[in-house]
């Protein structure tokens, strides 16, 4: 991308920015995990009130950050956590409140997580507790969350929404310029 995913402008702030203010709005902290650009995202991490973890060994892969950061939500007295990617355009808010309930709706089902699925595809936000966050944490280095949630699925709820900010994945500069050109409400204040 040449720069942060997480730093990409976005309705009048970042992704990063704006991911913390909707998810401050459902949680009681939120916890980003930075690697190499810890320097680069403290300031934003900093002036939303939220907490930042620091994965030591960032070159592990995407799946060691979620380790990371499944141990500090552990580390912070906290059983569930709302988990996201920074390369993902925040979803809207009812739809985080809709995946939150629908998880606390069905925790005493013995359900594990909450997954966003937008035409058939699963996406983020999603919701998770302890029982996931353990598997996360005992799963070998070179597992995947996928891979997790694919040997959990009886414990796994796919909710439908109507949001397609779950699905997308900035990953170029093309890709984020595309998505900005059909989605004109992103560059909005």
């Amino acid at each position: 991308m040449g720069q942060p995913k997480a730093l990409l402008p976005w309705r009048g702030g970042t992704i990063l920015s704006n991911a913390i203010r909707v998810l401050n709005a459902f949680t009681d902290m939120v916890i980003v995990v930075a690697g190499r650009n810890v320097e680069q995202l403290r300031p934003v991490v900093d002036a939303n009130a939220a907490f930042l973890v620091v994965n030591p060994q960032p070159d592990r892969g995407q799946f060691s950050s979620l380790q990371v950061g499944a141990q500090a939500v552990l580390n912070r007295g906290r059983d569930s956590a709302i988990i996201t990617l920074v390369d993902r355009p925040p979803a809207h808010p009812q739809t985080v409140n809709h995946l939150k309930k629908e998880f606390l709706d069905r925790v005493s089902q013995n359900l594990w997580a909450a997954v966003p699925e937008y035409e058939g595809r699963h996406g983020h936000p999603y919701v998770v507790g302890r029982e996931l966050i353990g598997a996360y944490l005992d799963a070998p280095d070179s597992s995947n969350a996928r891979e997790i949630h694919h040997a959990h699925l009886d414990h796994i709820v796919y909710v439908p929404v109507n949001d397609p900010y779950v699905i997308v994945n900035l990953d170029t500069p093309e890709d984020y310029a595309q998505f900005c050109a059909a989605h004109p409400e992103t560059t909005l204040a």
